[in-house]
């Protein structure tokens, strides 16, 4: 029957979890858990059940929290600058050969380059940038 009540804390301690994010309430939710299946093994007074939830508790938010929150709270890089221009597209102004050329690219004018040396693009046509070599798009037009 305790068990069955370290179990229900668990499930509470999971669902506030859900609602804050930050790894604390779990742990003590895997703590819960772990005291209920060593409830339901041993027959422990309620202090020893309390001294194996502080205990497995602690373990889990000194051992597993930090690794947790370092993989789960750093956001995933945003390309700025230059390099969120890869992959963009962009309209020939002035024919793009491997000595000249230029390109729109995010309402800037942008000296260009073919990616293969032996492509010429003519005015009007879209290309997608696939790296910025100084102050020059280097660009292809696909398939």
């Amino acid at each position: 029957m305790v068990a069955l009540l370290w179990v229900l804390g668990a499930v509470l301690l999971a669902a506030g979890e859900a609602l804050s994010g930050d790894f604390f309430l779990l742990m003590l939710a895997g703590g819960a858990l772990g005291t209920a299946g060593v409830s339901a093994l041993t027959d422990f007074p309620v202090w020893g059940d309390a001294l194996v939830f502080a205990a497995l508790s602690a373990a889990l938010i000194l051992g597993v929290r930090p690794a947790l929150t370092r993989r789960f709270s750093t956001p995933p890089p945003t390309p700025t600058g230059i390099q969120a221009l890869t992959g963009r597209t962009a309209q020939v102004l002035e024919p793009v050969d491997e000595v000249s050329g230029t390109v729109r690219l995010d309402g800037d004018v942008w000296t260009a380059r073919p990616l293969d040396p032996t492509e010429v693009y003519a005015a009007g046509t879209t290309v997608t940038v696939m790296k910025i070599d100084g102050a020059t798009a280097v660009v292809w037009k696909g398939p």
